[in-house]
């Protein structure tokens, strides 16, 4: 066993009912006394109860998928003209990444409050869109410095978001046992992830308020964030990134559709992982395990309903094979890569 990890640094609160309060206290240790406060105009409601707790300099509203970097110079504009001296993000990963795109170029620390389990908030990985291409970086200074977990503010999140929401971090979760610098830390967490998502999603889908299973997913979603920043992004999100910046599609679905041919394609070729993922699961396989509960969530299906052109299918796969990190269990083929696009843009089901 030889092997170097690097945890990062970052504190975790899980505060269920008091996001308000948990907020305003990380700022305090912080030495903040001016908050930009980062969430769009439909987290207003979960925003307001934590801006009337700490000092806030500006809001600024404008959360645009993909962080388009318009998008990011009139925010980096926004923090300047405010003096902030702290980001607040309140939101899903769309909101989480505008924040780090600021901390990226001002070194403004974040506290981060989730409002789904996209786990951005606990990663050092930033994105941000072009035209149609996603570029991403891997830089501490967008690292959160706080992230407040607070499962009641996942309350009015629809079912159809909680689901392929917890499918993306189950995805983190995958992709963390055969990342290019995947190691054995990492896939405990990896592992231990996956067993809490399959345990809280199916709660979270039965009852989006429901307090246990929105604190297990949220649990799994952290753990998954964590694994992944150690292990490195793999070909799961590789894919998901070229598709999400050519064709400007919803990042949680995309990967809610992607995962299980990634899945299919590299377990065979890595069976600890397989043997590992299926434990989870409690099932035999871990293909079987991520169906079955896929099939318990009604979870997407197809990329074509989301917006995915037909042709976008051979414009895609040039852009993904040149994105195939290194390591990949699986041999990545020009042929393979149109084939798995091709089933995951029907929704046909891995063969």
């Amino acid at each position: 066993m030889k092997f170097a990890h690097e945890t990062l640094p970052q504190r975790v609160v899980f505060a269920p009912g008091e996001s308000a309060a948990a907020v305003a206290a990380e700022v305090a240790a912080l030495g903040a006394r001016k908050a930009m406060l980062i969430a769009s105009g439909r987290e207003a409601a979960r925003a307001d109860p934590i801006a009337r707790e700490i000092p806030v300099a500006a809001r600024h509203q404008e959360v645009v998928r993909h962080v388009p970097v318009e998008v990011a110079a009139r925010a980096r504009e926004a923090a300047a003209a405010s003096g902030a001296d702290v980001l607040v993000s309140v939101g899903g990963g769309s909101t989480t990444g505008l924040a780090k795109a600021v901390a990226l170029t001002t070194g403004l620390p974040v506290v981060a409050v989730p409002t789904t389990y996209a786990g951005s908030e606990a990663t050092n990985v930033w994105g941000m869109t072009e035209g149609e291409t996603k570029t991403t970086g891997v830089d501490n200074a967008v690292l959160p410095r706080s992230v407040v977990y607070d499962a009641t503010l996942t309350a009015s999140l629809p079912r159809e978001l909680s689901v392929a929401s917890g499918l993306n971090a189950m995805a983190h979760c995958v992709d963390s046992f055969w990342g290019p610098r995947a190691d054995p830390i990492d896939r405990a967490l990896a592992q231990e992830g996956v067993r809490a998502l399959a345990a809280g999603l199916p709660a979270v889908a039965g009852d989006p308020a429901g307090r246990e299973g929105v604190e297990q997913t949220l649990y799994g979603a952290y753990l998954a964030a964590v694994s992944f920043t150690g292990a490195g992004s793999g070909l799961h999100h590789k894919i998901c990134h070229v598709l999400g910046g050519m064709f400007d599609l919803p990042h949680a679905q995309t990967h809610a559709v992607v995962l299980p041919y990634v899945l299919a394609l590299n377990a065979p070729h890595a069976p600890d992982a397989e043997r590992r993922i299926a434990q989870a699961f409690g099932s035999e396989t871990a293909s079987a395990g991520l169906a079955a509960l896929r099939a318990r969530l009604d979870a997407p299906t197809a990329l074509r309903d989301y917006g995915m052109p037909e042709d976008g299918i051979a414009r895609a796969v040039g852009p993904i094979l040149a994105a195939v990190p290194a390591g990949n269990p699986a041999p990545v083929t020009e042929d393979a890569v149109t084939g798995l696009l091709r089933a995951a843009w029907e929704g046909s089901g891995p063969s």
